[in-house]
């Protein structure tokens, strides 16, 4: 009889502890795709998000605005730059955008925020998350408007509505204060208290000439790419294309390093939570195992009295786990497609018990918790585990091939 054969009938011996067996290993698959998917797919909507909410994913500015931003510091030819990443494959978007800080005010208030400026011919609702975000009015049209796009809080602020006069305050390009009158073209809520009550978005065209801008002069240009996993690989791309000393080229992660610090802090989290899974998973496996050889002495002392090697004896019981680990498995991806194509599609809606406003450094989380599994990680995930229960068979393996023979057989 091959020993492959032999394993699988040893296997069924105790029906009942190979079934919890094989059923704890597929229990773990679904738990471990549960956890990585949540975790994913928070992390790409966070990233997402936080993308077009001005910076995306990559971003090329002056070199050394990210450590002090001044809007004495900007990029000549920023239309070039944008049409040369256009080019690159993987590049969604590319948008020209100033950004500065700036007072606001109102016939009766003032309060501190931040403003971009942006082409409204170039912008749409996958790039733009404030003009996704518009609750009252629309965007500004023409780049050189007097529309502003105003936050619900500020307008609260400021008691202003759509078509009431907004003056922002801010320096321009020479270090002087110079003043600007807006009007109210719309009214966007995004739902992050922090954005709402601090942004405005302003035409281009009109806050290069109150900067003293040149007509294709930015403060930076937005790169939204495909898939932000390739954030990083993208960031080499696009500068071993500019080739240009006086500019940089910063993944999300150095641009929002709070927001990279978040996820980051939770990856390791995540980290913990499945050791610990595969932990439980192989202390059961193990113990299987165990107790199945140490209730075959007899058997494999007389095995082993008849001429089977210790070799072959320890290949038995890995190939038992094998088994256990290729059942398990199997089990595993059954249950897990139909509750992974629910959460996918789906999902879970915890708006009720986060409310209306949950962010996360000033990025908001969608209350609708949903799984998102990268091809990667699958692989991952079913490797680790298949390597686990193999790594759990092997003491055991070596117990059985230790057994003497003769003191074996004088047990009952």
């Amino acid at each position: 009889m091959k020993i492959s054969n032999m394993a699988w009938r040893n296997l069924w011996r105790r029906k009942r502890r190979t079934y919890i067996t094989v059923l704890s290993i597929g229990f773990g698959v679904l738990l471990s795709v549960t956890f990585t998917g949540m975790a994913y797919d928070s992390y790409t909507k966070m990233i997402d998000t936080s993308a077009v909410m001005g910076l995306g994913h990559v971003t090329i500015e002056p070199r050394g605005y990210n450590d002090s931003p001044s809007l004495e510091k900007r990029l000549s030819d920023a239309a070039g730059i944008r049409e040369q990443l256009l080019e690159i494959n993987g590049v969604d978007s590319a948008l020209e955008r100033i950004m500065g800080q700036a007072m606001f005010a109102s016939a009766g208030k003032s309060i501190g925020g931040a403003f971009i400026a942006v082409d409204p011919d170039m912008e749409s609702v996958e790039s733009n998350l404030f003009i996704r975000s518009i609750v009252e009015g629309g965007l500004f049209s023409g780049q050189n408007s007097q529309g502003a796009l105003v936050g619900t809080r500020v307008a609260k602020k400021l008691n202003i509505d759509i078509g009431k006069k907004l003056i922002y305050t801010t320096t321009d390009a020479n270090g002087e204060i110079i003043s600007e009158i807006a009007r109210v073209s719309g009214i966007f809520k995004t739902g992050v208290s922090e954005v709402d009550g601090s942004m405005i978005i302003l035409p281009i065209d009109r806050v290069r000439s109150s900067l003293g801008y040149e007509a294709e002069d930015a403060t930076l240009v937005s790169v939204v790419v495909r898939d932000q996993r390739r954030s990083d690989e993208m960031r080499d791309i696009i500068m071993s294309k500019l080739r240009n000393p006086a500019w940089e080229a910063l993944t999300w992660r150095e641009t929002q390093a709070d927001l990279a610090s978040i996820i980051t802090l939770d990856k390791s989290g995540n980290i913990i939570i499945q050791v610990l899974i595969g932990l439980l998973i192989a202390a059961g496996i193990l113990n299987t195992l165990l107790m199945s050889v140490m209730e075959r002495t007899r058997e494999f002392g007389v095995m082993m009295a008849v001429g089977m090697s210790p070799f072959t004896l320890f290949r038995l019981v890995i190939i038992e786990s094998i088994w256990y680990a290729i059942l398990g498995l199997c089990l595993g991806v059954l249950i897990t497609i139909p509750w992974y194509a629910f959460m996918y599609l789906h999902g879970i809606d915890f708006t009720g018990m986060v409310g209306s406003d949950y962010s996360a450094s000033g990025v908001l989380i969608d209350p609708v918790m949903k799984i998102r599994l990268y091809r990667e990680s699958a692989a991952w995930i079913l490797t680790a585990l298949f390597t686990l229960t193999i790594l759990s068979g092997i003491y055991p393996a070596w117990r059985a091939g230790r057994v003497p023979p003769v003191e074996s057989l004088k047990e009952i």
